[in-house]
């Protein structure tokens, strides 16, 4: 059974925002869309082959005790394309207060989700969690990218974030098809030894799934079994194939190198947004 997501303002309270996406006369439009502080909703196309929308937050972050949550309903026939005006950054929190993010994302039959958001970057000494969950209609069609970064590294904050928590559930007709969860913490021990994070700054994860994502991702799935691998290379790239689709995993030396593979895989995505978002961006 697929959850209700309420679009009412009064359902919503601090930290809320709600984006919703209709077939209007032939073309996908953004029908409602609203937020609280401290989470925002751009929209500079809310009318076209797809929708999009960018969020972002008042102070350009999340500061401790910030919790914000983010509902998306893309109906039928709709495509919508969904990320970030920056990376999220997670400002210093030393004294722990809950600071996290839901995204929950319900989609109707032969509607399309593009949600691709820019990397988490945590500050030393920064508390995160993110829990973000995607129903699927059988014929809908979900792009997923999920990644995060070692922090400020150029000014020396490299992995001194106290506690970084990433989960993703992904469910077709009320079945749980995917799920990835991750955990980075400090008291674990240290974060960038050659156990855990090692020569990287950033980690990203790309799920291609459904029936409008058929051929994208075989052609992903041959384009990374066709790669040589090498001995210690400043990006490293595998890709598995999953139930209806694909799971592309990246680790690099700098963002920019996983921004441009993540940019090499999506090319063919422009065909279904009309353009292509991250052209001056990555």
């Amino acid at each position: 059974m697929m959850p209700v997501i309420k679009s009412g303002r009064k359902d919503f309270p601090r930290g809320h925002a709600y984006l919703g996406v209709e077939m209007v006369s032939g073309q996908s439009a953004v029908t409602s869309t609203w937020a609280a502080s401290p989470i925002k909703i751009l929209v500079p196309q809310s009318r076209g082959t797809s929708a999009w929308a960018f969020t972002s937050s008042f102070g350009g972050g999340l500061v401790a005790g910030d919790q914000t949550q983010l509902e998306i309903k893309v109906g039928k026939g709709a495509s919508c394309f969904v990320g970030t005006q920056a990376s999220t950054k997670i400002y210093r929190n030393p004294s722990r207060h809950p600071c996290s993010h839901v995204t929950r994302a319900l989609l109707a039959p032969g509607s399309l989700l593009v949600f691709a958001p820019d990397p988490v970057q945590a500050f030393t000494d920064s508390t995160y969690a993110q829990q973000q969950s995607f129903h699927l209609d059988a014929d809908a069609g979900l792009v997923l990218v999920d990644w995060f970064t070692s922090g400020r590294a150029a000014r020396g904050e490299r992995w001194k974030f106290a506690c970084l928590r990433s989960r993703n559930d992904v469910f077709v007709d009320g079945e749980r098809v995917f799920l990835d969860s991750i955990r980075l913490d400090a008291a674990s021990g240290f974060m960038a030894s050659e156990h855990q994070t090692g020569r990287f700054n950033c980690f990203a994860t790309l799920l291609l799934l459904g029936t409008p994502m058929k051929e994208g991702s075989e052609k992903l799935l041959q384009d990374i079994a066709a790669r040589p691998v090498g001995r210690r290379g400043a990006l490293v790239a595998s890709a598995s194939a999953v139930s209806g689709g694909a799971l592309l995993r990246i680790a690099g030396a700098s963002v920019e190198e996983v921004g441009r593979e993540l940019h090499q895989q999506l090319k063919f995505i422009t065909s279904f947004l009309g353009d292509d978002p991250w052209l001056r961006k990555w």
